[in-house]
């Protein structure tokens, strides 16, 4: 008798993804397939949608769009701007472009680092701030920039910064 070939079943893209998550990604999709170079509104809505891109959600968006994973990959990698891991409650972006440098950007990095206990990409222990990068605000003129969520702040000192902080984990 004839050993039989077993051919595994390959998984949905996407499966791994909570259903309210896969929801999200695919209404991204379909709001942006048809436009030319989708791929980055696709992920611009889902890390609207979701605060990240899940890495789940590479293999629905790459299946969605006819493209490889590696090519969806590499775009969520190459961009700052998108995160693979859920933030904290309060995303806090400090300028490092040059006229925030000029005016005590590099020291307010370093007070905010200390003060959170956490580098650039990381988030506080109590889940309430992830602090990350952002290499201009366009508040050049009043710099140093944060912009904590959705609200731009200018010439942030360190004693402003932990009172922003402060005000942010009061509000959570």
């Amino acid at each position: 008798m004839k050993a039989r070939r077993i051919i595994p079943i390959q998984p949905e893209p996407g499966s791994a993804l909570p259903p309210e998550q896969r929801a999200a990604v695919r209404a991204a999709v379909a709001a942006h397939k048809e436009q030319q170079g989708a791929l980055l509104p696709v992920l611009h809505a889902v890390q609207d949608a979701l605060g990240y891109v899940p890495k789940d959600a590479v293999a629905l968006i790459a299946y969605e769009l006819n493209l490889s994973r590696a090519e969806v990959h590499g775009v969520v990698t190459f961009y700052h701007y998108f995160r693979e891991h859920k933030p904290g409650r309060h995303v806090l972006q400090l300028c490092r472009a040059e006229a925030c440098q000029a005016v005590g950007a590099v020291e307010l990095e370093a007070h905010a680092k200390q003060a959170l206990a956490i580098d650039f990409h990381g988030t506080t222990a109590d889940g309430a701030v992830t602090l990350e990068p952002v290499y201009c605000l366009g508040n050049c003129a009043l710099g140093p920039s944060v912009m904590l969520g959705d609200k731009l702040r200018g010439r942030v000192t360190p004693q402003r910064f932990d009172a922003l902080v402060a005000q942010a984990r009061a509000s959570a």
